[in-house]
């Protein structure tokens, strides 16, 4: 479990760099002139990485359910390092002109195809690797790796702002995170190399239930037929959890700086602390909805963000680092139920033999559609209309779907998974199920 989350740390640092550099690649990448026409520039670059996102949910979800998850979560490692460095070595607009912008649309695709096969992936991975009473809780270690990639992201980020004077992170600073992509990379693939593939997929393999021919015989349409209904709630889920987790974690930092002309140094400073408290509480919340189970942990996060939103993007407004702070504070913490068990309320829609599949392609329809966007639809929303507050309401519209698809889903909790036996933690638990199992 700590091997896979390592590795879905190391995949998040590389894509979450470009969240925080938005501002200076902006400037880098696209002709001078207007500031707010250069910050939406490099936000519908971050965004179109996400619209080749299903494309590579389509391609890497059923090679998973064909060849392993181990395999291909390898690959993905090994692709978003490569498309990663490649950034940190484009020349600026002011050397090569449109080929710049170009060639930083063609590595974000790949590093959006890459990653289109990462979550479904590494979610599927540790639920069927995780203990039926205990999913929550192991599920909880792949969110905390995702936090770990984004905090390390920022913190390095804000060590180069911090150290480097503005001239000097505009001309070559600003590379360092995104050359750093390559030894980091290395590590994730040798964990993820070290692995065996899950249990739930060797039963299959064992069965001979994932033989390539016999899988080829079965059109992946097929798949949207028999799980469409798990696809859509899939989705539903997926969009109000990455609004709100986009809109924290990446907009975040620059709404601050651009929008409210707060220092960016210390909105990046706010947002790593957001997250280290996140990241001390998430694997406790996962291992709760283990006990009171899915549904209210994620029901408790919808209506969070519906009542809270506006009160704490106006606490924002204020200004000052204490204000600030509690603002970002109160929407981590409705976050906080999102991020601790969406990776094991997922897997559990769909059955083994289609799961990385189908999850890899609702996942990332839903991530290109909503989560993606997130950034870039803010920024315009708030540019077009004046209204500062714009962020807050589009939250509290992605909590009305939240607060809907947790209402019609299934509760998961402490079941096994569809079409995989029972998983067990001890010895006791073994013996407990067989027992239950004759009465």
């Amino acid at each position: 479990m700590k091997a896979a989350a390592l590795g879905n740390a190391m995949e998040w640092f590389d894509f979450g760099i470009y969240s925080y550099l938005a501002v200076t690649i902006g400037k880098v990448f696209f002709p001078s002139g207007n500031d707010t026409a250069q910050v939406l520039s490099s936000l519908a670059t971050f965004a179109v990485a996400f619209l080749v996102r299903p494309l590579g949910g389509l391609f890497f979800g059923p090679l998973g359910d064909r060849i392993g998850r181990k395999k291909v979560l390898s690959f993905t490692m090994i692709m978003m390092a490569s498309s990663t460095l490649a950034i940190g070595l484009i020349p600026g607009y002011a050397a090569i002109g449109f080929w710049s912008p170009a060639l930083l649309i063609l590595f974000r695709m790949l590093q959006g195809f890459s990653t289109g096969g990462e979550y479904g992936g590494a979610s599927t991975f540790i639920a069927e690797y995780a203990p039926d009473k205990r999913r929550g809780y192991y599920g909880s270690f792949l969110e905390f790796g995702t936090l770990i990639g984004y905090t390390s992201a920022a913190g390095l980020v804000t060590i180069l702002t911090v150290t480097l004077a503005d001239s000097s992170m505009d001309s070559w600073g600003w590379r360092i995170p995104f050359l750093a992509a390559a030894p980091i990379g290395l590590v994730g693939l040798y964990l993820r190399l070290k692995l065996d593939d899950t249990p739930a997929f060797q039963k299959l393999e064992d069965e001979g239930s994932t033989n390539a021919a016999e899988r080829e015989s079965l059109p992946f349409w097929q798949v949207f037929r028999t799980q469409w209904r798990a696809m859509a709630l899939c989705i539903a889920l997926v969009a109000a959890y990455n609004i709100t987790d986009y809109m924290l974690l990446s907009y975040m930092p620059t709404y601050l700086s651009d929008t409210l002309h707060y220092s960016s140094t210390s909105a990046l400073v706010s947002i790593i602390i957001v997250m280290l408290v996140l990241m001390a509480a998430i694997t406790f919340a996962g291992r709760f909805s283990d006990r009171i189970g899915r549904k209210p942990v994620l029901m408790a996060g919808s209506v969070g963000f519906l009542v809270l939103a506006v009160p704490s993007f106006l606490l924002i407004k204020q200004g000052g680092i204490v204000p600030v702070f509690a603002g970002l504070l109160l929407l981590g913490l409705c976050l906080l139920p999102y991020v601790s068990v969406m990776s094991a309320s997922l897997p559990a829609l769909f059955p083994t033999n289609v799961r990385y599949g189908s999850l890899s392609i609702a996942f990332n329809i839903s991530v290109s559609l909503f989560g993606g966007t997130t950034p870039l639809v803010t920024e315009g929303l708030v540019s077009s209309t004046g209204n500062d507050l714009m962020p807050a309401f589009y939250t509290m519209l992605a909590a009305v779907v939240g607060i809907i698809a947790a209402a019609v889903m299934k509760e998961t909790a402490r079941k096994p998974l569809e079409g995989s036996p029972p998983a067990v933690a001890t010895k006791e638990e073994a013996i407990a199920l067989v027992e239950s199992q004759r009465s």
